[in-house]
C-alpha cells in the first residue's frame, strides 16, 4: 500500500528473506531441524553491503532465494537499481544495530498471533510447497520461540508501531506523507532555510535526464532546458511579496486573491544566464533585465568585467539568473555588486537549474537573507571545479558554440 501511494516516486522493495544462507549438505539432510527464524540464518553482511550500495546510488544484484532447494543460486539474481525510497522488510531487520542505523524510519507491524499463524500456514503451503504438519511443527519448535526471543524485543526500536497492518489506512497515509516530506527536503534545505529545491517528479527527472545526456541534440537541449527554466522561474516568483486584492468576476461575484509584486527586475550573469531571460519575460510582461559579466577563468570568478543594471534597481526585487551554481565565487561577486548598488539582500532571489553543495554553502553562508531556488542539487565538484554529474558547459550547449566562439562573445561584450 505504501508503494501504491508513492506511485510517482522511484520505490524499490528489498526482502530480508533474499539473504538466507545457503544450506550445507549436512544442514540439508536435517533441514526440518534448521531454524530459519534465528538471526544467524541470514547473511547479514551481504545485506549490509547491498543496502550501503543502494544508499550510495549503486545498482546491486539481490539473491533470489529458492525455498524448496534452500539455495540462493538456483534462480538468477534480481538487479535492483538506486531509488528514491528503499523499503527493507523482514521479521529480523531490527535485530542487528548496524542494519537499524541505515534506516530513516523503522516500522513495526503489530499483528495478532492467530493471524500471523494463519498467514504462515497459507504462505508456506502455497508458496513453499510444505505440508501443514511440517509448518505447525516448525512454528512450535522455532517460529514462536524466535518471535519471543528475537522479534518482540526489537519492537522498542520502532519509530512507528502499526496495529491491524494494511487495514490501518490512517497510519499508512501518515507514513506516506512523512516520506513525501522527507523526499521534498534535500539535506542542505535542513541546514539553510533560504534554500529551496523544487519538488522532484518523474517529469522533472526526465527533463534532467535529457539535458544531462551528452548525446542530446542542441534542439532538444534547448527545448527541455527552457521547460525546466520556466518551472524554476515560476517557483522563484512564488517567493515574492504579494498584497491581497479583490476583483469582480464576470458573474458579478467577488473573488479574493492576490496582486503581484510590481517592482521587479531580472539580472542575468552573462552568458549562460541569458538563456533564462525568455522564461522570465514570458512570466513577467515588460520586465527590465540587467546584465553582469564575470570572468570565470584564471582568477576563479573574481573579476567583474561588465555590468548594466536598471538605475532604480535598489528599489526593486531582483531575480538573479545563472543556470549553474558551481563554486559560488561568481555568484558571490554578482550578489556583492547588487548589494553595492543598494539592493537589500532579502530582495534578491537567485535562480538556477543545478547547484553544487560547495556553491550552496558559500552563497547561503555569505548571504543568509537571500533566497536560492534550484531544480536539483548535484553531488559536488571535480578537480576542475566542474559540477558533477552536471550537464557540461551550459552556455555552449544552449547557444550552440564552442570554446573559441565563447571567447569571441566575451570580448564583444
Amino acid at each position: 500500500m505504501i508503494i501504491q501511494q508513492l506511485h510517482d516516486q522511484r520505490v524499490v522493495l528489498v526482502n530480508q528473506d533474499s539473504f538466507y544462507h545457503n544450506l550445507t549438505e549436512q544442514e540439508l539432510a536435517r533441514v526440518h531441524e534448521y531454524n530459519f527464524d534465528h538471526p544467524d540464518a541470514f547473511d547479514t553482511e551481504k545485506l549490509l553491503s547491498s543496502m550501503e550500495k543502494l544508499r550510495h546510488g549503486q545498482a546491486v544484484d539481490i539473491p533470489n532465494y529458492d525455498f524448496k532447494s534452500y539455495k540462493n543460486n538456483v534462480f538468477p539474481a534480481r538487479r535492483v537499481n538506486p531509488s528514491d525510497v528503499i523499503l527493507l522488510e523482514g521479521i529480523l531487520v531490527f535485530h542487528d544495530s548496524r542494519v537499524r542505523e541505515l534506516m530513516n524510519m523503522k516500522i513495526f507491524v503489530d499483528t495478532d498471533a492467530d493471524v500471523r499463524l494463519a498467514r504462515r500456514i497459507r504462505r508456506d503451503t502455497v508458496e513453499k510447497g510444505r505440508d501443514i504438519a511440517t509448518v505447525l511443527d516448525q512454528y512450535s519448535k522455532f517460529v514462536k520461540p524466535a518471535f519471543d526471543d528475537f522479534i518482540l524485543p526489537t519492537k522498542k526500536y520502532a519509530d512507528i508501531i502499526i496495529p491491524r497492518g494494511g487495514d490501518n489506512h490512517v497510519a499508512i497515509d501518515l507514513i506516506v506523507q512523512h516520506i513525501r516530506t522527507k523526499l521534498g527536503q534535500h539535506d542542505l534545505c535542513k541546514i539553510y532555510p533560504n534554500l529551496y529545491v523544487i519538488h522532484s517528479t518523474f517529469q522533472i527527472r526526465g527533463m534532467h535526464t535529457l539535458i544531462r545526456d551528452s548525446q542530446t541534440t542542441k534542439h532538444d537541449f534547448v527545448f527541455y532546458s527552457d521547460r525546466l527554466i520556466r518551472l524554476v522561474v515560476e517557483h522563484g516568483l512564488g517567493h515574492l511579496p504579494f498584497t491581497e486584492k479583490q476583483v469582480i468576476t464576470p458573474t458579478g461575484a467577488v473573488y479574493t486573491g492576490v496582486d503581484f509584486c510590481k517592482r521587479l527586475c531580472g539580472v542575468s550573469v552573462i552568458r549562460s544566464g541569458e538563456s533564462m531571460e525568455n522564461a522570465l519575460r514570458a512570466c513577467c510582461k515588460g520586465i527590465k533585465i540587467g546584465k553582469i559579466l564575470i570572468h570565470r577563468e584564471g582568477d576563479n570568478g573574481q573579476q567583474l568585467i561588465y555590468e548594466k543594471l536598471p538605475q532604480d534597481i535598489s528599489e526593486r526585487h531582483v531575480l538573479l539568473l545563472d543556470p549553474i551554481l558551481g563554486t559560488g565565487n561568481s555568484a558571490v561577486q554578482a550578489i556583492s555588486l547588487l548589494l553595492r548598488k543598494g539592493v537589500p539582500e532579502s530582495n534578491i532571489i537567485f535562480l538556477n537549474l543545478i547547484s553544487a553543495p560547495q556553491g550552496v554553502h558559500v552563497v547561503c553562508k555569505s548571504f543568509p537573507r537571500l533566497k536560492i531556488v534550484t531544480s536539483e542539487i548535484d553531488i559536488g565538484l571535480n578537480e576542475d571545479f566542474r559540477v558533477i554529474p552536471g550537464m557540461g558547459e551550459f552556455g555552449d550547449r544552449y547557444f550552440g558554440t564552442d570554446d573559441d566562439d565563447q571567447q569571441v562573445v566575451i570580448r564583444s561584450q
